[in-house]
């Protein structure tokens, strides 16, 4: 018996350690990490019908604010960027299927794909903005009071007025068609102020005088990058990329030559 120990113990110290190395690296050890850019490059699916974010001229070159972006994103990664254009309802199919390893799409963070999607830090807000004349007094929707306010029928904007008209003592509502048609009711004085999405101002502002924004955002629609949920080096890299790119004014520039 006594032999048959020690015969025992003599093989566990020869061999042990080798056996349960080899458990551990075949069926124990964590898979190696995933390289942050596995194909060498920044694969971005877009949704390009949705100018100025994003658009198809006709000849495969894709251009706009988001494409803008993902290029100045991609150069402060280091690499090469491709573009991925496909349908909107095919954008986080492509991060499950990888097909793509990053959204620039003028994505809304939706809560109800936290599952399935890292989203950055927003670039851009396309929350609802108070348009007014200048010196009009008007800087929020509590100045509005008795006065005449432009909407787009049916938007968040429309909603939001109605809002504020059970809080103030009198607020006359003006529904339009669109943006621009509450935007040129302001303009020409049928209206004291517009309340209309952020896109739809800065575009109506760049090619029309005589109207200004108020300084406060009156809702927030945030805009932000989706990257492959399991991606967090990749997450962490744009994140930082979009946080420099805010810092040098690099951003800012781009969505003023778009908006």
């Amino acid at each position: 018996a006594i032999g048959l120990a020690a015969l025992a113990l003599a093989g566990v110290l020869l061999f042990g350690r080798p056996i349960l190395r080899w458990v551990w690296v075949t069926f124990i050890r964590p898979p190696a990490e995933r390289p942050m850019l596995p194909y060498g490059e920044l694969r971005v699916g877009v949704d390009a019908s949705f100018p100025p974010f994003a658009v198809d001229p006709g000849d495969g070159q894709l251009v706009g604010l988001d494409i803008d972006l993902a290029r100045a994103v991609a150069d402060r990664l280091g690499a090469p960027v491709r573009f991925i254009n496909m349908g909107y309802d095919g954008l986080y199919d492509s991060l499950r299927a990888d097909q793509a390893d990053a959204l620039f799409s003028a994505l809304r963070i939706d809560p109800l794909r936290l599952h399935e999607a890292r989203y950055t830090t927003p670039y851009f807000d396309a929350g609802q903005v108070l348009v007014r004349p200048p010196g009009a007094g008007i800087d929020s929707l509590q100045d509005m009071d008795g006065r005449r306010l432009a909407v787009e029928f049916g938007t968040e904007g429309d909603l939001e007025a109605r809002r504020w008209q059970r809080r103030l003592h009198v607020l006359d509502i003006l529904t339009y068609e669109t943006a621009a048609a509450a935007l040129d009711a302001v303009r020409a004085g049928e209206a004291d102020a517009a309340l209309v999405d952020a896109v739809s101002a800065r575009l109506w502002l760049r090619d029309h005088d005589g109207l200004s924004r108020a300084p406060d955002q009156i809702t927030s629609d945030p805009y932000a990058v989706a990257v492959q949920v399991e991606n967090v080096r990749l997450w962490e890299a744009i994140n930082a990329a979009l946080a420099a790119l805010v810092e040098d004014g690099t951003l800012e520039r781009i969505i003023a030559r778009w908006l």
